[in-house]
């Protein structure tokens, strides 16, 4: 016998799906019609009954508004309060930045006297100056313009040559010399923030200008130099030194890892640009040699006791380390940084002639009237428009990089990684033309990634050793702990190209055979070959016929070239062409590149009558 309630009350009707005034008031009543017929009947505007609806209908509407609006906030796509905005760019990894700095080559002329040596005419070397790096020039609209590295007129050649343009004067007294160096635009400051004699965690330092493009240095009163990280869980920093080995024509820099103590991140508020350094969050007066405790120092000792039941252990003791860097109380921090940019400081050519603060240096040391007279005879100018200014990026412009910085990471997994890491290094540390990952056959946990660079003639050589040394330094902290990579050079195969063609005889047969030379030697320009990509024989009758005039071929033919041959010189790799062609294409060994070196004489054409 089923059991029986008396005192429940009958369920009521409900709908849940309205969420505008007009859908809830209109649900609102024909309930209260449908429920409470006998005690409220009177349901127009100006009645008591229609008072309640409408704030009943108010209440929910609004609730309704605010859920869409929060969940809305959640997204990236639709957030738009800018706290929100903020925290999802934080989320992403997308850095807020203010305006753009422009970036121009500015020439530094300057009169050095002639002095006679071997019966030649050559500058006199004591007076050559060095223009340092912390050197400033304003543009003509008040644009400041910083040397970012110095100018040497003493650097030369391997040959002995000077990097300087180099050209005697009328009176044969005096040189003139010319040398550029980069120079970025912002204004340089410094900022001299107090910190208390009470430690503070993970302090947080606001600068006063907006539009900060790059912070120079921090130090503090102690000696102390603080280095900029990604986080604040990177103990160590790239820094760059002087290259004095025999490739520092190729790479001038070497990458040095030095290690971060004290350490900072930055910050750039959404909504004014200013920009907030966080420090780390560890004591400098409790520095020790091992930041990383030892374990056994937390176990849980039970002395006199044979038997114990489970244990709770706080894990956040173990993460009592200074491995989120330190700082220094009770000192001054001197912030070092450059401000300012703008779509205005992307000056014209020969706009950027007035020396702001010119710091010259004298290796030589020569007599102080030689020195004042070469220091008052520098100009400057820059030949090309200066370019890279930036207004400050839009919210929305922020938002849009979202989706891309979040495929992104800080490690090396796959092939394409790989490969977009490589091709990231610093220009100063050398330049890698190009780069290819093979699987190592002896090795499954390791890969092999062939590189080859190229001269200042656009010609493929071997990769300088301080190359390698600096792409071995650089990958290292991004590759996976179980993983190795051989970093190899690749084989530059030197091949010579000839063809035989038949040519409407109608027409001018050595016009046309050099239109057919001319496609043919740009098509074998050095930028279209990549490491392991096979010749198309098809492609290369393709262009061939793509010449007007050409009827037909009778012969494409590749030869190897090695050694030297006349004054001309070549790769040392032998290779059979014969061998190495199949299907119509012609496969270069593994890690291997083509190049056509010289193509004005390469590349052979004949034509047939």
């Amino acid at each position: 016998m089923a059991l029986q309630r008396d005192d429940l009350k009958a369920v009521r009707q409900r709908q849940y799906v309205a969420r505008d005034f007009d859908a809830l008031r209109a649900n609102l009543l024909e309930y209260a019609r449908a429920y409470y017929p006998d005690r409220l009947r009177d349901f127009s505007e100006s009645s008591l009954g229609g008072m309640l609806l409408d704030l009943a209908a108010c209440v929910g509407d609004n609730l309704s508004f605010y859920l869409d609006h929060q969940y809305g906030e959640l997204h990236y796509d639709t957030v738009v309060e800018t706290v929100n905005v903020q925290r999802a760019l934080d989320r992403a990894g997308v850095p807020v930045v203010g305006a753009a700095a422009a970036l121009c080559s500015v020439t530094v002329y300057v009169e050095v006297p002639a002095i006679t040596a071997g019966g030649v005419l050559q500058p006199m070397p004591d007076a050559l100056p060095v223009i340092k790096s912390n050197s400033s020039f304003t543009a003509n609209n008040g644009t400041v313009f910083n040397l970012v590295e110095d100018i040497d007129f003493t650097s030369t050649r391997t040959d002995g040559t000077f990097w300087a343009e180099v050209k005697l004067n009328q009176q044969n007294s005096s040189f003139v010399m010319a040398l550029s160096g980069l120079c970025v635009s912002g204004v340089e400051t410094t900022e001299n923030v107090s910190v208390g004699a009470t430690f503070v965690p993970f302090n947080r330092v606001t600068l006063q200008n907006a539009d900060v493009t790059e912070i120079i240095s921090v130090t503090d009163l102690l000696g102390n130099t603080y280095y900029q990280v990604g986080a604040l869980t990177h103990d160590v920093v790239f820094r760059n030194v002087v290259n004095l080995t025999s490739d520092s024509d190729l790479v001038p820099d070497a990458i040095k890892l030095v290690p971060a103590p004290y350490r900072y991140t930055t910050n750039t508020d959404l909504t004014s640009r200013k920009t907030t350094l966080t420090f780390g969050g560890g004591n400098a007066d409790s520095l020790e040699d091992d930041s990383i405790p030892d374990p056994s120092t937390f176990a849980v000792s039970f002395p006199y006791t044979k038997t114990f039941s489970r244990i709770s252990v706080n894990p956040q003791q173990l993460l009592s380390t200074t491995t989120l860097g330190v700082a220094a109380a009770n000192t001054t921090y001197a912030v070092t940084y450059r401000y300012g940019g703008g779509l205005s400081h992307n000056v014209d050519a020969n706009t950027v002639q007035t020396p702001r603060v010119l710091n010259v240096f004298f290796p030589g040391n020569p007599q102080p009237a030689v020195a004042a007279a070469v220091k008052g005879s520098i100009e400057a100018t820059n030949r090309l428009q200066a370019s890279g200014g930036e207004d400050a990026p839009s919210v929305d412009d922020l938002k849009a990089l979202i989706p891309a910085v979040k495929n992104s990471q800080e490690r090396v997994v796959t092939r394409s990684d790989l490969l977009a890491r490589v091709y990231t290094l610093p220009a100063n540390f050398g330049r890698v033309f190009r780069a290819s990952v093979r699987s190592n056959p002896n090795n499954p946990l390791a890969t092999q990634l062939y590189i080859v660079s190229r001269d200042s003639n656009d010609k493929l050589i071997t990769s300088p050793d301080t190359l390698k040394r600096n792409l071995v330094r650089y990958l290292n902290p991004y590759r996976m702990i179980s993983d190795a990579i051989d970093v190899l050079d690749a084989r530059v195969i030197n091949l010579t190209f000839t063809f035989d063609v038949l040519i409407d005889p109608s027409l001018n047969r050595s016009i046309v055979l050099q239109n057919a030379l001319t496609r043919l030697q740009k098509y074998f320009k050095v930028g279209n070959f990549h490491i392991d990509q096979p010749i198309v024989l098809s492609d290369l009758s393709s262009v061939v016929f793509q010449v007007p005039g050409i009827v037909s071929i009778n012969q494409l033919r590749f030869d190897s070239i090695t050694g030297k041959v006349g004054n001309r010189t070549y790769s040392d790799e032998t290779f059979d062409v014969g061998s190495n062609t199949r299907v119509g294409l012609v496969v270069p060994p593994p890690g291997g590149i083509f190049e056509v070196r010289y193509p004005a004489t390469d590349v052979v054409g004949r034509a047939s009558v």
